[in-house]
């Protein structure tokens, strides 16, 4: 079977192979690229634009666990009566996943998921989490995800970037979830984030510890543990077929756009 371990991450195209080989590959072009050096990170240069970077990125952090969980009900059996899935490995690795970013060790003991620290760290630097949980008060009272997106009051631009993973997600293929999930998050965010934990040093300690600690976090998994994992799951769904792999591909693609298109929209509030 094919697989992307034995490549950088995010770079499956860089070097097209001749045959068969070509096809059996995760193709980003130079979106993962793009989206690594965004000019957003050098605009987020004072502790208000910072908060207002957590007000709009906290709902692709809720997104995120969204994704995840679509992940699981794919891969594992999250119904009753339980029957065992036909990929037991695949099911293994997802739930070793869940377990990291739904139940996460605290620093100061305790667990909680990465949402949960996020909001936390939005609470101590005195971020607004309004808008986000009102999204959460408006599902938990029956609305639709459109409908609550609508309500809520979140930033359009992230509203936008919700409905275009949900999308996603309603698709119901189990390849396009784990291909976004996986190249459009786990592959792509310890690059991105290394750019605010820089950026944080310089900062306020007190103010910005709980929200580095979220950051750090997120490095550490995804980099040396989550996205090893998700790329072996694509590889598997995947297969020998090329119509598979050009599926996940166009997938990959598509929400590392839809990355770039939010990050082009927050920029444009400072320039």
């Amino acid at each position: 079977m094919p697989t992307v371990e034995a490549q950088p991450p995010g770079t499956a195209a860089s070097h097209p192979a001749t045959g068969q080989a070509a096809d059996l590959v995760i193709h980003l072009g130079k979106g993962r690229d793009r989206l690594v050096d965004h000019p957003l990170y050098a605009l987020i240069d004072s502790p208000d634009r910072l908060r207002r970077f957590m007000e709009h990125h906290v709902f692709a952090v809720w997104d995120f666990q969204s994704l995840l969980k679509a992940m699981q009900q794919k891969l594992t059996c999250t119904s009753i009566p339980w029957l065992p899935t036909p990929d037991p490995e695949a099911r293994r690795l997802v739930n070793e996943i869940v377990l990291d970013e739904e139940s996460d060790e605290l620093p100061n003991g305790g667990h909680a998921s990465h949402f949960e620290l996020y909001l936390e760290s939005m609470r101590h630097a005195a971020a607004d989490t309004g808008p986000i949980e009102r999204l959460l008060d408006l599902i938990r009272r029956g609305e639709s995800i459109s409908q609550a997106l609508t309500a809520c009051g979140g930033p359009a631009a992230a509203c936008d970037f919700v409905r275009r993973s949900f999308e996603v997600i309603e698709s119901g293929s189990t390849r396009r979830i784990v291909a976004a999930f996986t190249y459009g998050r786990e592959d792509v965010i310890p690059d991105m984030f290394r750019h605010l934990v820089a950026s944080l040093a310089v900062e306020d300690p007190a103010a910005w510890a709980p929200f580095r600690f979220y950051l750090e976090r997120h490095i550490a998994h995804d980099d040396a543990k989550h996205a090893p994992v998700c790329r072996r799951i694509v590889a598997r769904l995947c297969g020998d077929n090329p119509a598979h792999w050009a599926e996940a591909s166009e997938t990959a693609r598509a929400c590392l756009a839809s990355r770039i298109t939010f990050w082009d929209e927050i920029a444009a509030t400072w320039q």
